[in-house]
């Protein structure tokens, strides 16, 4: 079991199980070796702020599972019905992959493969966004 590879720069922080943990002065690699813990780089994450757009919203409610500041429990099927509700407008084959790789991950419980899959629709979702404004 090779567990989740986090490779940390300089001062990069995260978050692992609601504890924010900075790496030292040099580029440092570590193993994850708990299954379902909850890991977020910070580098990553959405501020309250930006978020203005439905993939940013379903990011950031898999990003506060993540922080611990939502139960998985309740956040599960909202998650679900937000992704089913980004189908809808995902229709291209690649965003359908992602999406359904975000549903196999939120059915067992893997909130941060969730959030890395979602993410990717960021740059898509930017795209369709400039194009009809």
């Amino acid at each position: 079991m090779s567990g989740l590879v986090l490779k940390l720069a300089p001062k990069e922080r995260v978050l692992i199980n609601g504890v924010v943990i900075e790496n030292g002065d040099r580029r440092s690699r570590f193993s994850i070796m708990t299954p379902q813990a909850n890991v977020l780089r910070l580098r990553d994450a959405i501020h309250p702020d930006e978020v203005n757009t439905p993939v940013r919203r379903v990011c950031y409610a898999a990003q506060l599972v993540l922080s611990g500041d939502m139960a998985a429990g309740d956040a599960r099927q909202q998650l679900l019905r937000r992704v089913e509700e980004l189908s809808q407008v995902f229709t291209d084959a690649d965003s359908r992959r992602v999406l359904g790789e975000a549903t196999e991950a939120l059915v067992a419980e893997q909130y941060y493969k969730c959030l890395k899959s979602l993410r990717s629709l960021l740059p898509r979702e930017e795209r369709l966004m400039a194009y009809h404004q």
